[in-house]
């Protein structure tokens, strides 16, 4: 971060300074956990659920902290903002934006659409560094928190900031997008993400394409042409375009699309003046999309197309959780895909499933929960769902919890199967079945959204735990 006093935030902020002495002291950080607080750090105090931050915000001061950002006098050092909470989110977000006016040389590329965003953003920022000093998003920090925070990460030489944009509503990218006003935006994709929320699929596009409309006339925008409602996104902006997808009409574009025996896609990336073969290491066809909007973007900037092509083949993932792929001694293959989960990302994890089954010489597992913020959708998509585990010859499906019994149903009415289906009532349950049934051999992936908590699971089987152990334990790498 480059460094303020704590009279340069509150100018910044509008905040006005308490018990501050010195308040020249530099502040070279931001954070909004006290636990991660170090010396010269400002401290985010914010009002959780369960606790309030104000109430740490003198052990944040001993601990090394500058002072604090607070909605009121916390008894040490403080930059105090009014409207409580939701006036120290806004605050933060006015220092991003002060701190990234200060770096003019620094491009700023968005990445928004309803799924793939966190792969994009991790094979960008892995083909961008290449180039110059890059900060990007960890994991999935993407909302008016995880936004500026990201922001502030940035120094003096920073050359690209990438940035994973996500939207629950209209208006949610256009006040990202306030904060850090992007240079490039890429939209992947309009899917069923948020559905519940946004109420419909028109109404998503509208909310993505306020990444677009952010652009200035001399950026860029990198569209998924592949999907009508994005490519419809160009009349959206005056920037120039970059369409990428697999159809001839693109200006990025992948040909001859195969997969392997691991499920790990190979295609001709091909612009109107460079063809060169990728195979990526990466696991699912999806990832050929995200592949193509990461080169588009680096094409863009100024990368060589043949070290782009080499970026694409060596890329591993960086993320946690998002088709992690892992063997056990046994020979039993776990994907812990469980970092979240909406129906377009689970009908690409259940095709790369059954990619992995090797022509059907091994045995597939879909251990699956309940997707969320569906609205009325959730039926219909869980029970389609089951339906096409068993069209893609899925030899084992087991619906974890409750809501996530659609899934089970779904298989039943489209196969008429027996035990190749089972709805089990918790994590637990689906533990102690896998044990007794799993095989050398076997390939189980595991996903759904992130309140099923699913990733505990295969975590467990990862770790070959013993049936007395149960799924009590926080997950190994939990942000």
């Amino acid at each position: 971060m480059i460094a303020l006093s704590l009279a340069e935030v509150a100018q910044a902020v509008t905040g006005r300074l308490d018990a501050v002495e010195v308040p020249v002291t530099p502040v070279t950080a931001v954070t909004i956990d006290s636990r991660a607080v170090a010396r010269g750090a400002l401290f985010v105090a914010l009002a959780g659920t369960r606790v309030d931050g104000h109430d740490f915000a003198a052990a944040a001061v001993a601990a090394g902290a500058v002072g604090v950002l607070a909605a009121r006098p916390v008894g040490v050092p403080a930059v105090v903002v009014d409207d409580g909470d939701a006036g120290v989110v806004a605050a933060l977000g006015r220092l991003a934006r002060a701190v990234l006016g200060r770096l003019p040389g620094t491009t700023v590329i968005g990445i928004t659409g309803s799924s793939g965003k966190t792969s994009t953003k991790d094979l960008l920022a892995g083909m961008l560094c290449r180039l110059g000093p890059t900060v990007a998003a960890a994991g999935s920090y993407n909302n008016d928190l995880g936004h500026p925070l990201t922001v502030l990460r940035a120094e003096a030489d920073t050359r690209f900031l990438v940035l994973e944009c996500s939207a629950r509503g209209l208006g949610h990218l256009t006040r990202l997008a306030r904060i850090a006003p992007p240079d490039i935006a890429v939209v992947l994709n309009v899917g069923s993400a948020h559905l519940g929320e946004f109420g419909s699929r028109e109404a998503i596009a509208r909310a993505k394409a306020e990444l677009v409309e952010a652009l200035p006339a001399d950026g860029l925008a990198v569209l998924n042409a592949d999907d009508p409602q994005v490519a419809a996104m160009a009349s959206r902006t005056a920037a120039r375009v970059l369409r990428v997808g697999r159809s001839a009409a693109t200006d990025v574009r992948a040909d001859d699309v195969v997969l392997d025996a691991a499920g790990r896609a190979s295609f001709t990336l091909a612009t109107a003046e460079f063809a060169a073969r990728v195979q990526l290491q990466l696991y699912g066809e999806h990832q050929v999309d995200n592949a193509l909007a990461a080169a588009a973007v680096a094409l863009a900037v100024g990368m060589p197309a043949t070290e782009v092509a080499s970026a694409l083949a060596t890329a591993a993932p960086v993320s946690r959780w998002r088709m992690e792929v892992a063997e056990r001694a046994d020979g039993v293959t776990v994907v812990n895909d469980a970092y979240n989960a909406n129906p377009e990302s689970m009908r690409a994890a259940l095709k790369a499933l059954a990619a992995m089954s090797a022509g059907g010489a091994r045995r597939t597992w879909a251990v699956l929960g309940a997707m969320g913020e569906l609205g009325d959708a959730a039926a219909a998509e869980h029970d389609a769902l089951g339906r096409l585990a068993v069209r893609l010859n899925v030899s084992r499906l087991v619906a974890v919890g409750p809501q996530a019994r659609l899934i089970h149903a779904g298989a039943a009415l489209e196969g008429s199967w027996a035990n190749e289906s089972v709805a089990v009532p918790d994590a637990a349950a689906a533990l102690a079945l896998l044990r007794a049934e799993l095989e050398p051999g076997d390939v189980v992936l595991v996903k759904a959204s992130r309140a099923a908590g699913l990733e505990r699971l295969a975590t467990a089987l990862l770790a070959d735990w013993p049936p007395t152990v149960g799924l009590g334990a926080a997950p190994v790498g939990r942000p």
